[in-house]
């Protein structure tokens, strides 16, 4: 894949990881304030992934924007699109089946990959009030391949069980899914300290690889439930020097993918 990058920071190894993922055939849209999904879309169609299929916002059919600016639903992101898609006929697609992969980042992520973004707290009294699951409730029910991610991996991140599910996991884990008819699901769980899959039969959040620099018990100490840690945990593959140069100089080079972060350590 190339010489290894050895000046990357963790919004690059993020964006890189979750880019990997992404398949030639695959059609993907993007939801609001996803510059890390948005940069990994750009990424995957500028090296292993040429043929995806990206509806920008929602809207632009395999846009060629300019470098990512500050939104991810901003009309400029439908540059040199080859159509325009109306709402309505959006979601035609989405629920047919059509449009099959989603990146979903969420207030609370539980064992099951299940995803909160709609209240912490009971619902008709909660402590807090968040945005709402927009469109994650059809894509956690309408057999979608979902990547998790997060630039927040806090127990308060990762709960046992979310408040509310805004997005549907594997729901209480096992064959739970399944049962109502569900497909695919959660794939995996990208976050500032690892990567995360889903255990075949039980689909409790296993623990995949660590970033470099990262500790398997440091990953558990800021999870809040018991993952399942494998005995040989690799590290995250590194970003290629190539990778790093599209990422700053041609597709982010207004660094937009750090908005995600809270802090610029990108570990908090």
């Amino acid at each position: 894949m190339g010489e290894d990058a050895r000046d990357y920071t963790i919004d690059e190894l993020m964006v890189v990881t979750l880019a990997r993922q992404f398949r030639n055939e695959d059609i993907v849209l993007n939801g609001t304030v996803s510059f890390i999904p948005v940069a990994a879309i750009l990424l995957a169609r500028a090296t292993h992934a040429p043929g995806l299929t990206w509806i920008a916002g929602a809207v632009g059919v395999d846009a060629q924007p300019e470098p990512l600016i500050g939104n991810t639903l901003d009309p400029t992101m439908w540059k040199r699109c080859v159509m325009y898609l109306p709402q309505e006929h959006m979601w035609s697609y989405v629920h047919r089946g059509v449009l099959e992969t989603f990146c979903i980042r969420g207030a609370q992520i539980d064992k099951y990959g299940n995803v909160n973004n709609t209240v912490i707290g009971d619902y008709a009294r909660p402590k807090v009030r968040l945005p709402g699951s927009a469109g994650m409730g059809d894509m956690g029910s309408l057999d979608k391949r979902i990547f998790i991610w997060t630039t927040a991996h806090t127990p308060r991140t990762f709960v046992e069980r979310v408040d509310f599910r805004s997005c549907a996991g594997y729901l209480e884990g096992g064959d739970s899914r399944e049962r109502l008819g569900l497909k695919n699901g959660p794939q995996l769980v990208i976050t500032n300290l690892c990567v995360m899959d889903f255990e075949p039969q039980s689909k409790h959040m296993r623990l995949k690889s660590v970033h470099p620099g990262v500790t398997v018990e440091e990953v558990q100490a800021r999870t809040g439930f018991p993952l399942i840690v494998p005995k040989d945990i690799p590290k995250t593959e590194l970003p290629t020097v190539e990778e790093i140069r599209l990422l700053r100089e041609v597709i982010d080079p207004h660094g937009m993918r750090r908005r995600e972060f809270r802090s610029t350590s990108g570990r908090e």
